[in-house]
């Protein structure tokens, strides 16, 4: 090796470590319909910038009663926009860091091949015991769900039927444990990144409901932490994106 190249690698060891010395950590609140991307996205991210992502999981309106009570969250990606929104609106979360960084899609789904029809007309039969759901106060594909429902003119048929999830990942784990013969999830559980899990769907028409729209923001505890800011920075980038769109969101 020449004194050159050898002057020219000390100096890349330099600026490695110095980027890991300066490398930071932030906790990420995470909508549970967008676990399975935002665990491909932090991987991509830490590599990429030497710092560290903390995550949790959950239903989307829980986190925001936790926000509001102190926990120590840096950053939100909510399975809305109202709820980034409201806790701007009270102080929570940093003005104008808010953008949408998905668009949910709902899809009625059972993990027996041929049992959803590709129009939802299984809903009408009903030939079911248990149709499973997440919460609708506290999980927005919920929500979207009951829309869908009342849209249809079965909400109250079916009503008596529905075993409710704390969150859409509860949801997709009655129906594919069977507890439930079908159930509304997030098409990104079901169809995204090429690991479809089986089973038989209906993706929802995207006009049976009001929009999924997920929005991110930057929350009042991580308003100086440039590790939190890098990451908002990077949800923004092609290569977040195109881990968005492979798990079957709109972006």
């Amino acid at each position: 090796m020449t004194r050159d190249a050898k002057r020219l690698l000390v100096m890349a060891l330099w600026a490695l470590a110095a980027a890991h010395t300066m490398a930071g950590e932030a906790r990420v609140a995470v909508a549970a319909n967008f676990a399975a991307p935002m665990q491909r996205i932090a991987a991509d991210f830490e590599r990429a910038s030497g710092h560290r992502l903390l995550l949790s999981t959950g239903a989307t309106g829980k986190f925001f009663v936790q926000i509001a009570n102190g926990a120590p969250f840096e950053v939100f990606l909510a399975a809305d926009d109202e709820t980034p929104a409201r806790l701007e609106r009270e102080g929570l979360a940093v003005p104008g860091s808010r953008f949408t960084y998905a668009i949910g899609r709902l899809v009625l789904w059972s993990s027996r091949a041929g049992y959803v029809d590709e129009r939802g007309e299984v809903l009408e039969r009903g030939d079911f015991r248990h149709l499973a759901l997440a919460n609708p106060k506290t999980a927005p594909y919920g929500a979207a769900a009951e829309e869908t429902l009342r849209r249809l003119g079965l909400l109250e048929k079916l009503r008596p039927r529905f075993v409710q999830g704390e969150n859409i990942a509860q949801t997709f784990q009655f129906v594919a444990s069977g507890n439930a013969e079908l159930g509304f999830v997030a098409l990104a559980q079901v169809s995204g990144s090429g690991t479809p899990a089986g089973g038989s769907l209906w993706v929802v028409p995207a006009a049976m409901h009001a929009p999924i729209r997920q929005d991110a923001a930057l929350l009042a505890r991580g308003r100086d932490n440039p590790a939190a800011q890098a990451f908002l920075a990077y949800l923004k980038s092609d290569q977040a994106k195109a881990v968005i769109r492979a798990y079957g969101y709109e972006r």
